[in-house]
């Protein structure tokens, strides 16, 4: 029988909470401190490269800061900020009260943050790793590589199963959770998007946990399946990375789209032009993203016909990707367009992400990537993906639905100037690289001589960054202002948006909707403002909900996961003071002591009774 929620202090509700829209948050708070450390690195990496044989940082520093800087973006910063989103946003766009499995939910948070941390810690013993984020054999075996990498291996073994249990979760939610008639073909893009995203994730994970275990056991054990003196085959590692490491870029990319697609149809006063065109294109892209790895290993020597074979495929993803790119120009086309900050982030995605494409159309011609291969000209192309791609889209994101997650406004005016001040500085930052490339600065270097003509280039490129990092600043700023001075949001729909999260009250229950909707149309709350009577038609009479409880379980599964992880890096530690086995069977005896308490501890929830349902009805809510 389920009984009364639980009485907590307010450290202990966001330690045990398994409410999505909290988690939510922890995942925006967790990637924006990932974010701000992994920028700061990249400040130092161009402040070194500002002039020619410059000592700000040493060769081995700059190593580590490189290696770092990428992992960091990729793992912690990006993956979780788009989890914000997806977590906060994706529950009530289908409808639904939680997401499928709220505990797992939880778990996946504090497995990715404790997986962090134990990445992080590597700064504390010895320094970070140094064999760049692909950590490519054999520059990440034990004869060349620190302590630093075992961080490497055992950080992202552990913080990527919490990114796949959360997919999973996602997957399930979507699939199950859906409103009644929220089918499949009306489901927001940005739910597709990250449908997608997610099912590229249980199939792209996999390979990296199995490649990382493997490495692992060449590091730790003495195994022998990247050492070429022991049998074992250095290019074998480039093809399981490059199995996960492409579609990575696609797991990131599609739900950045699916932002992109919420916020300019809201801002357009439109319907999304070719709503079906879109959802099979995102399917498209997400099939050919399996199957063009190889074109980071042109240079390899695996031969001309797989060459060709893979740069086909690379050249054919520019196809679906284009429409949906004149899919997100025609919505814009003779629509009523609200240039605010989220539209600005928005529509200025579409030509910066074209120009990444174009970079990529390039890359893919094997005979020319020789020249383009480990130069800076890669550089500005991956950035113009992941910075003026998903980064910018975040933003947006962040404009548009802070208000939903938060309950006041963004200063638009100092949003504008951040945007601005972001926008000119990526540009100055990322686009006078492709130059540096074609002129034959490599990439992963910490100095370059002087005269070479490279000098005044890279002095831009550094100025640009002063920008971004500027903006970044401004940013902050504006949300710490806006949370005492900002407009405060007093009704449900601040956008007049045409979605289902904007039909809920602001702040949003805790139980998102007192009575499930019945959704009637694509767009479906814009359809009940035009068609109905501007409120959300019930599919089932007020009634009693039932809503889980809290647990710290996931928090101390975490834990325990975190310490195993660190047992297996002692093992590669010159004398330690305490036994790693003895750090590692501790860390396995809190994880599965942990997960069997969950398994005998029956725990009913708690209901919210009908009166205190139909007293928030009355405040103002649909």
């Amino acid at each position: 029988m389920a009984g009364h929620k639980q009485e907590k202090s307010v450290i202990m509700d966001w330690l045990t909470t398994v409410d999505h829209k909290k988690l939510g948050v922890m995942y925006l708070i967790a990637g924006a401190l990932f974010f701000v450390k992994a920028g700061v690195m990249a400040l130092f990496m161009r402040i070194q490269l500002m002039y020619p044989q410059m000592n700000f940082l040493s060769g081995q520093t700059f190593n580590e800061f490189i290696t770092m800087h990428g992992t960091i973006m990729l793992f912690l910063a990006a993956t979780p900020l788009l989890f914000a989103f997806m977590n906060y946003v994706i529950p009530l766009q289908i409808g639904a009260r939680d997401v499928a499995f709220p505990f797992v939910n939880a778990l996946g948070f504090w497995i990715f943050f404790s997986g962090g941390v134990l990445l992080s810690m590597s700064w504390f013993f010895g320094g970070g790793p140094d064999a760049g984020w692909t950590a490519y054999v054999p520059l990440s075996s034990r004869d060349y590589a620190g302590i630093g990498l075992d961080f490497y291996v055992l950080g992202l073994q552990v913080s990527g199963i919490g990114t796949l249990i959360s997919a999973i979760n996602f997957l399930v939610t979507i699939v199950n959770m859906r409103a009644p008639g929220m089918t499949m073909m009306r489901l927001p893009l940005f739910v597709w998007t990250s449908f997608i995203a997610s099912t590229l994730i249980l199939f792209a994970f996999t390979p990296l946990a199995a490649g990382l275990a493997f490495l692992m056991l060449d590091r730790v054990f003495d195994g022998q399946f990247f050492i070429p003196n022991m049998g074992g085959n250095a290019v074998l590692w480039q093809h399981i990375f490059w199995i996960f490491g492409h579609p990575e870029v696609y797991i990131l990319v599609l739900p950045a789209f699916g932002i992109i697609s919420e916020v300019i149809p809201a801002f357009s006063r439109k319907r999304l032009f070719g709503y079906t065109a879109m959802v099979f294109a995102t399917m498209i892209i997400a099939f050919l993203g399996f199957m063009v790895w190889a074109h980071h290993m042109f240079t390899v020597g695996i031969g001309p016909v797989a060459n060709s074979i893979f740069a086909i495929a690379t050249m054919t993803i520019a196809v679906p990707t284009g429409i949906k790119i004149f899919n997100w120009l025609f919505t814009m086309w003779g629509g009523k367009i609200t240039f605010n900050t989220a539209m600005l982030f928005a529509s200025s995605f579409v030509p910066t992400f074209v120009l990444g494409g174009v970079t990529g159309v390039m890359l893919a011609m094997a005979p020319v990537d020789h020249l383009y291969h480990d130069t800076y000209f890669v550089v500005a192309h991956f950035h113009y993906i992941v910075v003026g791609g998903i980064v910018l889209a975040l933003f947006a994101g962040l404009f548009y639905w802070y208000p939903k997650m938060f309950g006041h406004m963004l200063n638009e005016t100092l949003g504008k100037l951040f945007f601005w001040i972001f926008y000119i500085g990526f540009h100055l930052t990322f686009f006078i690289q492709h130059l540096l490339g074609l002129m034959g600065m490599p990439r992963r270097v910490y100095t370059y001589l002087g005269d070479q003509g490279l000098d005044t280039f890279n002095f831009i490129s550094t100025i640009g960054t002063f920008f971004m990092s500027a903006g970044v600043i401004l940013l902050v700023i504006n949300i710490i202002y806006s949370a005492f001075k900002g407009e405060r949001v007093t009704v449900a729909d601040p956008w007049d948006a045409r979605t289902l999260e904007w039909s809920t009250p602001t702040p949003v229950p805790e139980y998102n909707f007192a009575q499930t909707p019945q959704v009637r149309s694509l767009d479906p709350w814009f359809y009940e403002k035009v068609h109905g009577d501007g409120t959300m038609k019930p599919a089932e009479p007020i009634q009693e909900i039932h809503m889980p409880n809290g647990s710290i379980l996931p928090l101390i599964i975490s834990i325990g996961l975190f310490f195993a992880g660190f047992g297996i890096i002692m093992m590669n530690m010159d004398n330690p003071r305490i036994s790693p086995w003895i750090v590692f069977i501790g860390g396995m005896v809190i994880t599965f002591g942990a997960m069997f308490v969950r398994s005998i501890k029956e725990d009913h929830g708690y209901h919210v009774p009908v009166e205190q349902i139909k007293a928030e009805l009355k405040k103002g809510g649909n």
